[in-house]
């Protein structure tokens, strides 16, 4: 497999990890990765991390983008990336969005989590972030 094939669709988990019920946002997301020529995969709400990283594992998953507004990001974020280290996914790319303090952002990038995106980020800025962060992923994979 060409790391940078553009005939090797991005594989997106899109996820509404824990109680939060609003998913407007994950859904139009998510519809907008799929417009970008991403495979996108939704699970729906109410996931737990343990949910997540199975279901990213068992679908192959690029990238799991994650959708918090309940103000969890500083548990589940590092919940999912330490358990995805420990399943030997940690090549996987965490992302996602939310209503995040700077401070918080600062401090989920030192733990590994990939750049978390404000309310009316452009899609095509997530993609492009997206396509860019995945490419150079899959490069130092096959190095």
């Amino acid at each position: 497999m060409d790391p940078l094939d553009p005939q090797d669709k991005i594989r997106v988990l899109v996820a509404k990890p824990g109680l939060d019920g609003h998913d407007r946002g994950a859904k139009v997301v998510a519809a907008g990765l799929r417009d970008a020529g991403m495979e996108v995969i939704y699970t729906g709400l109410h996931q737990t991390a343990e949910m997540i990283v199975e279901a990213a594992i068992q679908e192959d998953a690029d990238v799991v983008g994650l959708s918090i507004l309940s103000g969890a990001h500083m548990t589940l974020l590092p919940k999912v990336k330490r358990l995805l280290d420990e399943k030997g996914a940690g090549h996987i790319l965490i992302t996602g969005g939310g209503i995040i303090p700077d401070d918080d952002l600062v401090e989920l990038e030192k733990l590994g989590i990939g750049h978390l995106f404000g309310p009316g980020t452009a899609l095509e800025r997530i993609a492009a972030y997206i396509r860019d962060e995945v490419g150079k992923r899959r490069a130092a994979r096959v190095e």
